[in-house]
């Protein structure tokens, strides 16, 4: 049964192979709304795909084509990395299987060192990350704060990872922000012989990481938190005499880790085995094993092509070994949450804890506000000695040397990344469409991406990057592919597309399917309803996904240097190269620049809907 404004309609349901119809009539006096005779049921409304069968095995298959079409890239690259590391190559003459490469792999110095470093960046980012936001969620779920902390993370989000990681160095490292405030109280005169960035135990990159993970985690903890039903399992749990905290980690926390499960492990992925960040914040004696396959990949001598496969698999086993412990560790954190809530401690008297909840969140917040603040600071800064606070004259003198050279990289970056982002909306759009069509709902359920298709379109957020993406460049180069901005867009499309995916799905599904119906009714068909319905009400939420997939496309180092071939230059890679060459002032220009296409994107995302509803008053939030 559903209402109307002054009406009450009774629904009736039934399913065929062609798919699910819904009819309905006004129950107030049983006379249809089309003015049919009074007792006859009035129009269909049809859920399914399509009345036809054949539209209705397209709607479903479509979804699947989608997740499938992207996830082959990864078993193609994994392809291209598995043969060489067994020595089989023969255009770089490797004509026979052989064990040479992983023989050659273990006689590298250190290796054992590099191994440990990714092994440990994984699981220590992850654990601290997931940790940081399910606190915050248990002491602040329902608050004001919540929304506030929601509203913010999209400038967060448009901070690229290299971006973020140079803020941070320019805040933490000897000559940086903190010990600049500090230089009065502890009597500086000059910067501490302190290795701080680059610390052999890779402390730095696990806190770069972490900075950005926390706001990436509770964009999805957001986005799942409605569908765990938060205040009626609070209201249950309060009512049991359970604090705040411990009600929400023994009741909603369990609902919502499973809907976030794909990105936590996609976190893990991607902290063991990280490329950009490592190279500024990470050691380099010995560097994570993600770095040092990037030396070998660039390596002139074509054999060391042989080193770098057995070592991207060695790299694949790392990171499956972190989502191994992970998941183990997922079983030790649920058995331990069991045993203290079988214990009867209600720990209701949290108000210290719930004090400290948010300093993970707000130090992350800070982190990257302020090490974008050091970004613009130091690429107006004239002379800026130590221990000066503020840079005593400004200038712009690194603009100007910068801006000679950064058209092509500014324009490239652009380019990809905007196409990019618009394809893979419309390829989400058209599988959360499919998936919605193919899965009818009852009154109440929201939909899911089905876990098979969930699976495959995060599969290249789990494989590590440079696992599969050095195996498209082989098989590029096998097949005599130049290096083309459509080849970049494409390989781009394969990490674009999740992130879009992961922002859309839950709006998409949200959106009450009773505005479509009211047009069917009133002989609408589906492409209109959709055209003039479901994306106009939709737009904020799909110009935000588009944004964020932008800004996903911006931060792409590794595709775009290895498919590139460093002839399609871009801001990120770039920025990345000046890493190790010290001069802060350039680095802040392309640093910069890198954080403000994105940003703008943002802005232009957040904006467009008040201008386009301006004379709709109920759509301005749309």
């Amino acid at each position: 049964m559903t209402s109307g404004p002054g009406f009450v309609y009774v629904c009736r349901a039934k399913g065929s192979a062609a798919g699910h119809e819904v009819s309905c009539f006004e129950a107030s006096s049983r006379v249809p709304r089309t003015g049919r005779r009074a007792g006859t049921w009035g129009p269909t409304i049809t859920f399914s795909a399509s009345s036809g069968s054949a539209n209705a095995a397209l709607a479903r298959l479509l979804p699947f084509a989608i997740a499938s079409l992207l996830a082959l890239p990864v078993a193609v690259g994994l392809t291209g990395v598995v043969l060489p590391a067994f020595g089989y190559l023969p255009a770089l003459g490797g004509e026979t299987f052989s064990l040479a490469p992983f023989r050659a792999l273990l006689a590298q110095p250190s290796l054992l060192t590099s191994l440990a470093l990714s092994l440990t960046a994984g699981l220590v980012t992850t654990l601290i990350s997931v940790l940081a936001v399910a606190l915050f969620l248990a002491a602040f779920s329902g608050t004001p704060l919540l929304a506030r902390t929601r509203r913010v993370l999209g400038p967060l989000l448009a901070i690229p990872h290299a971006a973020a990681a140079f803020g941070l160095a320019f805040l933490i490292a000897p000559s940086g922000l903190l010990f600049r405030l500090a230089a009065g109280p502890l009597g500086l005169d000059a910067p501490p012989d302190l290795l701080i960035v680059g610390d052999p135990f890779a402390l730095s990159l696990m806190a770069g990481l972490i900075v950005k993970e926390i706001p990436f985690l509770l964009l999805v903890a957001f986005a799942a938190l409605p569908q765990a039903d938060p205040a009626r399992r609070l209201m249950v749990a309060r009512s049991l005499g359970y604090g705040r905290v411990a009600g929400f980690l023994f009741a909603v926390w369990p609902a919502v880790y499973r809907q976030i499960r794909l990105p936590v492990l996609a976190v893990a992925a991607y902290a063991s085995s990280v490329v950009d960040v490592a190279l500024i914040l990470g050691p380099s004696v010995p560097p994570p094993l993600a770095v040092r396959l990037l030396t070998w990949m660039g390596d002139p001598d074509l054999s060391m092509r042989f080193l770098a496969s057995a070592g991207a698999l060695c790299q694949l086993a790392v990171t499956a070994l972190v989502l191994l412990l992970w998941i183990m560790l997922e079983r030790a954190g649920r058995r331990l949450c069991e045993t203290a809530a079988q214990g009867g401690k209600r720990l209701s008297r949290d108000r210290a804890a719930r004090s400290l909840a948010g300093l993970p969140v707000l130090t992350s917040t800070l982190a990257l506000t302020l090490g974008l603040l050091m970004l613009g600071l130091w690429s107006f800064a004239g002379f800026w000695r130590f221990p000066d606070i503020l840079p005593p004259s400004l200038s712009l003198r690194s603009w100007e040397r910068a801006m000679g050279r950064i058209d092509e990289p500014l324009l490239t970056t652009f380019i990809v990344a905007i196409a990019a982002a618009v394809i893979a909306l419309i390829l989400v759009a058209a599988m959360l469409e499919g998936v919605r069509l193919s899965r009818p709902r009852l009154a109440g359920e929201r939909p899911v991406l089905p876990a098979l298709i969930a699976g495959l379109l995060y599969l290249p957020l789990i494989v590590p990057q440079i696992a599969f993406v050095f195996g498209l460049q082989i098989f590029a180069l096998v097949l005599d592919f130049e290096p083309s901005l459509g080849l970049l867009i494409a390989v781009h499309l394969i990490f674009v597309v999740p992130y879009v995916a992961l922002a859309l799905a839950g709006p998409w599904f949200a959106l009450d399917p009773r505005f479509e119906a009211v047009a069917a009714s009133l002989g609408h068909g589906r492409i209109a309803a959709l055209l003039r319905i479901r994306l106009p009400m939709l737009l904020g939420p799909i110009l935000t996904a588009l944004a964020i997939g932008f800004a996903v496309s911006v931060g792409q180092y590794l595709p775009t240097l290895l498919i590139g071939a460093g002839r399609l230059p871009t801001i990120t890679t770039e920025a990345v190269a000046l890493a190790s060459g010290g001069d802060r002032r350039v680095i802040g220009v392309y640093a910069l620049l890198q954080t403000l296409l994105p940003a703008l994107v943002f802005l232009l995302a957040t904006l467009l809907p008040g201008l386009a509803f301006r004379k709709r008053r109920a759509m301005r939030g749309a």
